[in-house]
């Protein structure tokens, strides 16, 4: 049997804010539903199968306390996409063979870039 992560919830405290960071970074809107005292935004990252969920009502995890990963194929020309979308990018490190950086959105949720 295969398992596909659908979406993951990034916990906010600003929906709206948070919605503008990630489609400034290419992020591509799916929805944007509002139903009483309930709100989902679903986002996808570019040239993923697997979307995040911001929302109000969605977890009780405090904004901010979230570490995702994202993977690319080419570390430095990703760094230079967010930089010139206003997230800002860690330097780059190795660590076991492993190429990443880390950037935060405007919440503190933490997301490590790393090279595949």
């Amino acid at each position: 049997m295969d398992y596909q992560l659908g979406a993951i919830v990034v916990p906010v405290s600003d929906v709206d804010r948070s919605r503008h960071f990630y489609r400034a970074l290419g992020f591509q809107l799916a929805a944007d539903e509002s139903a009483a005292n309930a709100r989902l935004v679903w986002l996808t990252p570019p040239g993923s199968q697997c979307s995040i969920i911001l929302g109000t009502g969605l977890t009780s995890a405090a904004p901010g306390t979230l570490t995702a990963r994202l993977t690319v194929t080419d570390l430095e020309e990703a760094r230079s996409w967010l930089l010139a979308r206003g997230a800002k990018p860690g330097p780059v490190s190795r660590s076991e063979g492993c190429d990443s950086s880390v950037f935060s959105d405007p919440d503190g949720n933490h997301w490590i870039l790393e090279k595949r």
